[in-house]
């Protein structure tokens, strides 16, 4: 599905805009989950179906979606979905993918040159694709006037030196290749740990697990506080069972750790939860229920 309307909402001075690259039924719900159990799903059913979760052939439902941030002044990208074009033998339901992303954000008034900073919160192939475009049999920055904001661990991790994650998935040397590499023989590379402050409003902070370098990104503008979380969460089921990770995740334990860490302050600090995967309303509030979470509220975007 291709974003048809411009969904949006406003958190302080920040103004958040979805733009879907694809979204419909991916997987058998506990291949994706696989600790998920089948009672978390059917107990949960009312909501779940159908925007998280197609009961009659119990595949969960996602969705690959980038954020645009505009904030102070600047325009900016929360990861950068699938791509066109591209070699992903281990994903056959992205290999030579071909959609209109870029499509998709002139519908919400952004053009490549307009982009200001470029966030990957971690390297896998869902998440980096429009970071480069073909451009005459090659690989070139799809924008070029932006700074590309990269977990300095994945680079590291996918990257020559570590053999782009230790030979273990073909299409991890694939993305590395086509989809970042392109981006360091640019300068446009700018690699970071820890905490990166992009400006007033945004902060990346690490949170790893689900890769080396996995991040979240926390938005905080007058009394509005929300927290995009990548992979950290595929599906809201994570949200009630936090000990659940996706088949995904490389290291079970950090994400674990990881999920419940960025979770707490969700439900703390009453931070809008933004994740990278979820179909429907897409961001959601938390609070504290029994060993996880009860989601309270979802999020309602204006359209146009």
């Amino acid at each position: 599905m291709n974003s048809e309307s411009k969904q949006s909402f406003v958190l302080g001075d920040v103004e958040v805009i979805r733009v879907v690259e694809w979204q419909g039924a991916f997987a058998p719900a506990r291949d994706l989950v696989p600790e998920s159990g089948a009672g978390l799903w059917k107990d949960n059913e009312q909501w779940l179906a159908p925007d998280h979760w197609a009961p009659d052939s119990d595949r969960a439902v996602m969705a690959l979606q980038t954020w645009v941030l505009r904030s102070g002044g600047r325009t900016v990208l929360v990861d950068t979905g699938v791509g066109n074009g591209r070699e992903r033998p281990g994903s056959p339901q992205f290999h030579h993918w071909q959609g209109d992303f870029l499509g998709g954000l002139a519908q919400v008034g952004v053009l490549p040159q307009d982009v200001d900073v470029v966030v990957n919160t971690h390297v896998h192939g869902d998440h980096v694709g429009w970071n480069t475009m073909d451009v005459d049999g090659g690989w070139e920055p799809t924008f070029p006037n932006a700074q590309y904001l990269i977990p300095a661990a994945d680079d590291f991790h996918f990257g020559p030196d570590n053999a782009y994650g230790n030979g273990l998935r073909d299409d991890d040397r694939l993305v590395y290749q086509d989809s970042i590499a392109p981006i360091h023989r640019a300068g446009q590379a700018v690699l970071w740990d820890g905490t990166h402050r992009i400006d007033e409003h945004l902060t990346l902070e690490s949170a790893p697990g689900h890769t080396p370098g996995s991040s979240v990104l926390r938005l905080s503008s007058g009394d509005d506080r929300a927290v995009f979380v990548g992979d950290l969460l595929h599906s809201p089921v994570q949200i009630l069972v936090p000990s659940c990770n996706s088949c995904f995740c490389l290291d079970a334990d950090a994400a674990v750790a990881s999920r419940r860490r960025v979770l707490e302050r969700a439900a703390t600090d009453r931070e809008l939860i933004v994740p990278a995967h979820f179909g429907g309303a897409g961001a959601v509030e938390a609070r504290r229920e029994g060993e996880g979470f009860a989601l309270t509220r979802w999020a309602a975007y204006g359209t146009e």
